[in-house]
């Protein structure tokens, strides 16, 4: 039984920093299913994925908007996935979730598809 439990999540001003944590358990990756990612939703947006990590092989992708301000990793010592955010802005405001026993198919975005597993997911809210 795979488990994903984020964590992290909560209130910072525009232009500050957050990390997210996701608690891995029960995923074992293969050549297929070797990606997880961070995805986003907003209040009446749809979810969007924003970053992926190949974690056989440590490869990352980003969407444009948070390229160069969001970075994906995994400790695969202590199983957790994380998603180092900097220069928030309040258009990142959302519900974090992350997600494993994606295929990953190429490098640019999106980099992967099919996610098998889902965390519950945290909150981040931006203030101006």
């Amino acid at each position: 039984q795979v488990s994903l439990v984020e964590s992290g999540g909560g209130s910072v001003q525009a232009g500050g920093s957050l990390t997210l944590s996701c608690a891995v358990s029960g995923y074992t990756p293969s050549r297929t299913t070797s990606c997880m990612a961070w995805f986003r939703q907003a209040p009446d947006k749809d979810r969007e994925g924003i970053a992926a990590i190949d974690v056989l092989g440590s490869t990352t992708s980003y969407k444009d908007s948070v390229k160069g301000r969001f970075t994906i990793s995994k400790d695969n010592a202590k199983n957790i996935l994380y998603l180092q955010m900097n220069s928030l802005k309040p258009e990142d405001a959302a519900n974090y979730y992350c997600a494993a026993g994606g295929m990953w198919i190429r490098a640019s975005w999106p980099a992967c598809n099919q996610f098998d597993h889902w965390g519950q997911g945290t909150l981040v809210t931006v203030s101006s």
